[in-house]
């Protein structure tokens, strides 16, 4: 059984990534900071994610951290904006995300 203290700096960091993907897909909605909507999310989610981030390097290795981090940003911000028609999608780019998967799920598991 995994013991809450290892637990805890991982799901934050997971949350964070995903905090990443909602302030970058704020960001492309913000027309230069001209929308106010739009630009509070980009804020909120870019605090919360940095300060998530932050909590999580002081457990986890932080090559390990960043990469899990940046991963879960980078999949889901490019699945939200193909399944929104904003960008195209292939069998190459899925297989692409796939492996991008892959790879975080084995930094997670050899650390």
């Amino acid at each position: 059984m995994i013991e809450k203290a290892v637990a805890l700096p991982w799901l934050i960091l997971v949350a964070s990534g995903v905090l990443e993907a909602v302030w970058a897909n704020a960001l492309s909605r913000t027309e230069g900071f001209q929308r106010p909507m739009p630009s509070l999310v980009f804020l909120v989610a870019l605090v919360g994610s940095m300060a998530g981030l932050g909590y999580a390097v002081q457990t986890l290795p932080v090559g390990t951290a960043y990469a899990v981090w940046v991963g879960i940003g980078v999949a889901l911000t490019i699945a939200y904006s193909a399944m929104s028609g904003q960008e195209p999608i292939s069998a190459v780019r899925v297989l692409l995300l796939v492996g991008l998967v892959g790879c975080i799920v084995g930094l997670k598991i050899t650390d």
